[in-house]
């Protein structure tokens, strides 16, 4: 994808984004609310025409080469809107008979754990059970590329862990698979590789690795009543406040951390609630947001 633009209208909601994902790793693309995320998607999946920039997939123009592309991709939407009386086999064996070469579907509901609930009626399976089968729909056709938008809503977390699970099998089969989702953790656990975009853009791009590396890391502890904050050593990054409740943010986490416990044991002070993390996905993805909000009350 290079320099894709969406516009609605006056409002443009994709700015110029552009990204490249490689064959057999799965990049998920994260977005603030509005971010411009769902029109991109529908733009990749080739259910849009892009306003500007250009789009391949597979090698193809997934909207104007529909025919080249769509037997080798599967699509997870958001919502499905399954026919209501149709049971979960009957279902697929629907949707199996507009593909070229689908699976059996008595595999594919065992892969999505619905096997138990063949001949269930869409209409009296639960949400997380109907989000099953979305993903169900989308493996149907042995996918090269699979599209996952939002996979893992309603499901509870044995539900969610299978479907990791699933997809990283998918993966180590060399599908290749672009996944939008509001579970930072999910992205964390999945993702070679990640954007995330804001008003239209892309902010940032990288490994989880690579981006949570621009943003510091983080100490926080207790000091004793008797240990008053000046009396700290001196440390960049201490965060302004008054009470014992200390937080230091830093770039250098085992070496502010070396300092800080050396200083406590010449001392031989206790510092409660100790804890010391890096930066995570989710603290990077806030920032993102805030910083946003920051400018505005500006």
């Amino acid at each position: 994808m290079t320099e894709l633009t969406r516009r609605y209208g006056s409002f443009l909601a994709v700015r110029g984004v552009s990204f490249q994902v490689e064959r057999g790793e799965l990049f998920a693309l994260l977005g603030t609310n509005g971010a411009g995320k769902t029109s991109t998607l529908e733009v990749v999946e080739g259910l849009e025409r892009p306003t500007g920039g250009g789009v391949r997939v597979l090698g193809h123009d997934p909207y104007t080469e529909r025919p080249a592309v769509r037997p080798r991709i599967g699509v997870m939407l958001q919502e499905g809107g399954f026919p209501p009386d149709l049971t979960a086999a009957e279902t697929l064996a629907m949707w199996g008979g507009t593909l070229s070469r689908p699976r059996p579907v008595g595999e594919v509901l065992t892969l999505v754990g619905l096997d138990h609930r063949a001949t269930v009626r869409v209409k009296q399976l639960s949400g997380g059970e109907r989000r099953r089968l979305d993903l169900a729909l989308a493996l149907l056709g042995r996918p090269e590329v699979l599209f996952l938008d939002e996979p893992t809503t309603g499901l509870d977390p044995e539900s969610r862990q299978r479907t990791w699970q699933l997809v990283r099998g998918l993966l180590l089969d060399g599908v290749t698979v672009l996944l939008t989702t509001h579970y930072l953790e999910e992205a964390e656990a999945l993702a070679d590789r990640l954007a995330i975009m804001h008003r239209g853009e892309i902010v940032t791009t990288g490994s989880v690795a690579e981006v949570v590396a621009a943003y510091p890391a983080r100490i926080r502890f207790a000091l004793p009543e008797h240990v008053h904050r000046g009396e700290l050593p001196a440390i960049s990054g201490v965060q302004p406040g008054d009470g014992r409740a200390i937080t230091i943010q830093t770039a250098a986490l085992q070496q502010t951390l070396t300092v800080l416990l050396n200083w406590a044991a010449d001392r031989d002070i206790a510092l409660g609630e100790l804890d010391a993390r890096s930066a995570s996905l989710e603290e990077a993805f806030l920032a993102i947001a805030g910083a946003d909000r920051e400018a505005v009350a500006a």
